[in-house]
Parts: structure tokens; C-alpha cells; sequence
């Protein structure tokens, strides 16, 4: 039996809890070993699929190559659970107003917030209280100032329209059970012109029943992937223009990691 969106919500939602405890608690990305494979094997994580990939090495913290100790915290590489890095895809510009989908523990954020400087903004948004807790005490250990992070859902963003020039996202919108709404939102907060660019999971191809059924592949990135076709016709009936799909690395047999771009 296929999942109501609020039993994907609450499985997402306690799956990320727990991955952000952790980040908190246990110290296994130093600034010398921030890679994700140093997060994500089985004597640290329960799953791989923690870092939405059957091929940890490939992703989370390590989509970032060498970050300094000094960039973020090392609670904030620990724990970055995504598939690919948004923001060397997004072409950031100092003044921007950039705003992270699914934020979790703040490393986009902090990112973006030093490449559009201190007369741009950048908002994180996430709808766990133990990733917000942990985005705000790796903010403040950071000392970044030009950063809200905010509660909510990527589906009904807490946000004016046209309140920002670039989205962001890593790994999260596949989460949603309801992608029409997450793309209806982003286009109505994005700026005539913004940019849209986020890593993503792609599916290779129409999931079964059984395979959106699995309530821990939701939340392990899978069940939720959309096809390049599928996202793409969600793009642009949301009103979105020159949307492109450009996959980057297998993340397990039936899906790949992708850069996904467009403009409002």
C-alpha cells in the first residue's frame, strides 16, 4: 500500500532527526577526514542510504572536495547528507538572496552566505527542529551573519513572492510527496529571472508500486525519485523555463545523482 504523504513526512522527518543527533554528538569528520566516506561506513552510520547513496564515497561532504577547517564547522560537514554540491552549480554573486531547500545542518548555507558576501542574504529551510537546532550552532560557530535559517515545508515556503534570485537544494526535493507544490512554490518565491539549481536524485526509470511503497526508501532517497522527464514536465508546468537535467553519478542501480537547472 502505497504511503499518505504524512506517513513520508514523519519517516523523513525521523530518519533526518536522527542523522542530525549524530552530526551533534559524534566526532567523525575532523577537518583532516571530512570526506563522506569517513561519515557514512558501517562502523559510523547504520546505512549508507544515510547519505542517500549506495556509494557513500561519492557523496555527502565529499561532493565538496577539500574544504578548510576554518569554511564550516566540522558538525555541519558531518552532517551533509546529500548527492552533489548546489552551490558550485548555482554561480552565486555577491548581493544575492539565495534561499537552501531542505537546509538540514546549514553546509550550503554557510557556503553560499560567503560567496554572496555580507550585502547578500541566504535563507536555509528545513522542517526538523534537530537540524535547525544544529544549522543555528554551526551559524553561530561560524560567525556568519547574513543567514536566517527558518521552520517549514519546501511545499509552502515561509517566504514573500519574489523574495529570492537563486534556489538551492541537495538531495531533498525527491523527499516530498508533493513535487507539483515544491515547484509551484520555488517559481512563486524566485525573482522574474532567478535561477533554480539543485542536486537531485533521477530515477532511470518509472518506479514501481512496491518500490514507492518502501517507507525506508523514502527516506533513503529513492522512492520519491522522479524520472529526468518526469522532473522536467513538473519544472515546467510550475512556470519554469530552460530546465535541464545533466546526471552525474550512479546512485544505485536504478537511479543517478544530477544537477538540475532552470530559470523563473
Amino acid at each position: 500500500m502505497k504511503p499518505t504523504p504524512d506517513e513520508i513526512r514523519r519517516a523523513v522527518r525521523e530518519h533526518y532527526a536522527r542523522a542530525a543527533r549524530r552530526a551533534a554528538t559524534t566526532p567523525c569528520c575532523g577537518p583532516q577526514t571530512a570526506a563522506a566516506s569517513d561519515c557514512c561506513s558501517p562502523k559510523q552510520t547504520p546505512a549508507a542510504s544515510d547519505c542517500c547513496a549506495a556509494d557513500p564515497a561519492a557523496f555527502g561532504a565529499a561532493a565538496y572536495g577539500s574544504l578548510a577547517p576554518d569554511e564550516v564547522p566540522d558538525a555541519a560537514r558531518l552532517a551533509s547528507l546529500g548527492c552533489g554540491n548546489p552551490t558550485a552549480i548555482a554561480g552565486l554573486r555577491p548581493g544575492e538572496r539565495v534561499l537552501d531547500l531542505g537546509s538540514g545542518g546549514g553546509l550550503d548555507v554557510l557556503l553560499a552566505a560567503r560567496q554572496v558576501g555580507p550585502t547578500g542574504f541566504v535563507y536555509g529551510l528545513d522542517m526538523t527542529d534537530e537540524m535547525l537546532t544544529l544549522a543555528r550552532s554551526n551559524q553561530q560557530a561560524a560567525g556568519v551573519t547574513n543567514v536566517e535559517f527558518l521552520k517549514g515545508d519546501i511545499e509552502a515556503i515561509p517566504l514573500p513572492d519574489a523574495a529570492v534570485d537563486v534556489i538551492i537544494s541537495n538531495c531533498v526535493i525527491n523527499l516530498s510527496a508533493d513535487k507539483p507544490a515544491v515547484f509551484r512554490e520555488a517559481h512563486r518565491v524566485l525573482a522574474p529571472g532567478g535561477r533554480f539549481a539543485v542536486s537531485d536524485i533521477v530515477a532511470l526509470r518509472p518506479l514501481s508500486p512496491d518500490e514507492r511503497a518502501d517507507l525506508a526508501s523514502w527516506a533513503g532517497c529513492l522512492a520519491g525519485a522522479l524520472t529526468a522527464d518526469d522532473y522536467l514536465a513538473g519544472l515546467a508546468a510550475a512556470g519554469f523555463k530552460d530546465a535541464a537535467v545533466t546526471p552525474t553519478h550512479p546512485a544505485g542501480p536504478v537511479a543517478v545523482s544530477a544537477l538540475i537547472t532552470a530559470t523563473a
